[in-house]
């Protein structure tokens, strides 16, 4: 019985691989690979899957849109000791993913532990760091202090420069502050829901709140009404210290919040503009970009 299924599996083998033989990229593959006719043959069905799965990645353009089995991942081969072993390999799209997540985590420590000592004084800076010491010397946790909306071009330190402040304040007053990537935030809420009205009232009563990149987000009715609009006009209401960053001018970035993907709404956009400019004074920074700088001396 056993001889006759051992006999019955090879039969099997050989008829499939006599079909794949027809085709250009198994054989393809089988070549690359430098591997016998007899492993190529045990292997075919596992072979063809690595095959399907390199088609969907070919017409693949992000993770989002990933048709594979494992979602970001590549059923791939290997050969070790003539014989063929196959693994889950990360695509370029999750590689990229895995970068970016370890460039946050970097980035994260980097801001929680940002100083003013730690500034780096430019020409371009003048101004913003006149505020900043000003801000820090004036600032009374008990009394109304307007925060700041900080734009420029991309990588000139804004987030930086502001976490400095941010956390400078914290240690000297014991006060709660919250930088929150503006982006982020919506992915996270539309992702969980039941957490929005407990984040929401978070983000509306923390002694200070920096909310980063405003203007890069995919403009939403929810999530320029229902939770930045929210947010802001609770924080406008109660005095809170609120500051943004942005590569966007507060002109430009009214005309973003004004563009949803079915609409255009002017007098909405134009309401979150007001409570930020009723919120934050206005300093344009630019300058040269610090985090390409910084990447092509690493990379020397």
């Amino acid at each position: 019985m056993i001889i006759k299924d051992k006999e019955k599996l090879q039969e099997n083998q050989e008829k499939e691989y006599q079909e794949s033989l027809k085709k250009d990229d198994y054989k393809a593959l089988v070549k690359k690979l430098k591997i016998s006719s007899d492993e190529a043959r045990k292997n075919t069905l596992k072979l063809e899957d690595t095959l399907d799965e390199l088609k969907n990645c070919q017409n693949c353009h992000n993770l989002f849109e990933c048709r594979n089995r494992v979602k970001g991942y590549v059923y791939f081969p290997e050969v070790k000791e003539s014989h063929l072993t196959f693994s889950f390999v990360p695509c370029k799209y999750q590689k990229q993913a895995f970068k970016l997540a370890e460039s946050k985590k970097t980035n994260q420590s980097i801001l929680a532990n940002a100083r003013i000592k730690d500034i780096k004084i430019t020409k371009n800076r003048t101004q913003v760091i006149k505020w900043i010491k000003e801000y820090y010397d004036k600032y009374n946790p008990y009394n109304t202090t307007k925060g700041l909306y900080l734009h420029g071009n991309f990588g000139t330190g804004k987030t930086f420069l502001l976490a400095c402040l941010l956390n400078e304040l914290k240690y000297k007053f014991g006060i709660s502050i919250e930088i929150i990537y503006f982006s982020q935030l919506l992915r996270q809420l539309k992702e969980d829901l039941n957490s929005v009205g407990e984040e929401i009232y978070y983000l509306e009563n923390v002694d200070i709140l920096l909310l980063d990149d405003i203007g890069a987000e995919k403009v939403t009715e929810w999530g320029r009404d229902e939770i930045l609009g929210t947010i802001l006009q609770t924080r406008m209401n109660n005095s809170m210290p609120t500051f943004f960053t942005s590569n966007l001018t507060i002109t430009e970035l009214e005309k973003h919040l004004s563009l949803t993907k079915d609409s255009e709404d002017l007098v909405k956009a134009q309401r979150i503009v007001e409570r930020i400019k009723f919120l934050t004074d206005d300093i344009e920074i630019l300058g040269n970009n610090y985090r390409e700088e910084k990447l092509n001396k690493s990379s020397d």
